[in-house]
């Protein structure tokens, strides 16, 4: 019987995939596993017990994933399965600021009880005045998930698309239209889109990567949109670039006193993945990532441990141990497994980055000194044994 908590309501459709053999809690203390969507966990004492954490989403700036990894507790996150409705948002946001949507519905609820409306909307309407999407030039700075999705449909619209990202696997350009132009540099990007929309993830080298020398470079108009975070983007030059007339519009989901109610910005509260569909999927990916980590000990979208599977277990036992990367480790393991008489038939090893994976099936069932002398390793984080 496995526990689990969640931190934020998720949706009935992922928590309903959970067995018998899952265990709701409300005391996260008492939580083999930890289902969050937006609360933050950098302040939360983790329980000894916990072993995973499965964010209901792609960002993970509310997890401390690091001190995770160093206690051994694996954190999943759900990329791709909000995506169809981020880029949704993208277009929302691209219409309401090349158009001025937003100022026109104010008109018609500002003079809702004039008689004449009908015939004064004729003179305002010149007011709102915008300009189109097609024929227009989008810049798409990463083409994961998203970025591919939003590149994809707006070539459907007619518009003309560069795409920039460094790090684009094999899938996700297999995926792309053969009509979005592959910009050598993200310079490219700035120098020839009207409009330009970011999907990177937050890292500590993507942390105002749309800073001012990056502002200069753009054309004079441009519609910058953020639905990646608020601090991929340097708030302060983009107010500078919009009071310049460099910059037309600044879309951003994630509103904060820098920006918000100032002339120039349209602010949305966090809605990108703010649709019945995208929580479902969203729980749905968490709960199946979880699920298949307690069980079997394969891991899927970790952020912190590498990708690793063997699939269901069919052996006697199997245990996983999840330690610091160095070398020397392995010849530890299978001493210690073999001089307890037990054979590993099949194992696995992974890395990723200073955390490693290894999975190691056996033709019987681990005993308890065992774990403990491969506990006692100083390297290693946390033995759990499977099966």
């Amino acid at each position: 019987m496995f526990t689990y908590n969640c931190l934020n309501p998720l949706s009935k459709k992922g928590l309903d995939i959970f067995t018998t053999n899952y265990k709701n809690t409300d005391d996260p203390k008492e939580a083999d596993a930890i289902l969050v969507r937006s609360a933050k966990m950098h302040d939360m004492d983790i329980p000894a017990k916990l072993s995973v954490v499965a964010r209901a989403g792609a960002g993970v700036n509310n997890i401390p994933v690091d001190e995770l990894g160093r206690k051994g507790i694996v954190v999943f996150n759900t990329p791709g399965a909000n995506a169809n409705g981020v880029k949704e948002m993208v277009f929302a946001g691209m219409l309401i600021s090349s158009r001025d949507i937003v100022g026109g519905v104010e008109w018609c609820r500002n003079n809702s009880e004039d008689p004449d409306i009908a015939k004064n909307m004729e003179k305002a309407k010149k007011e709102f005045r915008g300009t189109a999407l097609y024929g227009k030039t989008l810049g798409v700075i990463g083409l994961g998930a998203i970025g591919q999705l939003v590149a994809n449909a707006a070539v459907n619209l007619g518009m003309n698309v560069l795409g920039y990202d460094p790090y684009i696997s094999v899938g996700a350009a297999w995926n792309l239209s053969n009509r979005v132009v592959h910009a050598a540099s993200a310079e490219d990007v700035y120098k020839d889109s009207d409009f330009i929309t970011v999907h990177v993830p937050l890292l500590d080298s993507t942390k105002n990567m749309i800073d001012r020398s990056c502002i200069e470079k753009m054309k004079k108009d441009v519609i910058l949109l953020n639905y990646s975070r608020d601090v991929i983007v340097d708030e302060q030059a983009v107010m500078d670039g919009i009071a310049s007339g460099k910059i037309r519009k600044y879309v951003t989901d994630f509103p904060n006193p820098a920006v918000a109610g100032k002339p120039g910005v349209i602010c949305t509260p966090h809605l990108g993945a703010s649709t019945e569909e995208s929580e479902e999927n969203c729980a749905v990916m968490a709960v199946n990532e979880l699920m298949d980590y307690m069980e079997n000990g394969n891991i899927t979208h970790s952020v912190n441990y590498p990708d690793c599977s063997m699939g269901i277990c069919r052996s006697a036992g199997r245990i996983a141990v999840l330690h610091h990367n160095v070398k020397g480790l392995i010849a530890k393991y299978s001493t210690i497994i073999g001089d307890a008489g037990i054979n590993i038939s099949d194992m696995t090893n992974k890395a990723h980055g200073e955390y490693a994976y290894a999975l190691l099936d056996l033709d019987s069932p681990v005993t308890p000194e065992v774990v403990n002398s491969l506990e006692a390793i100083s390297e290693v984080y946390k033995v759990r044994v499977i099966k």
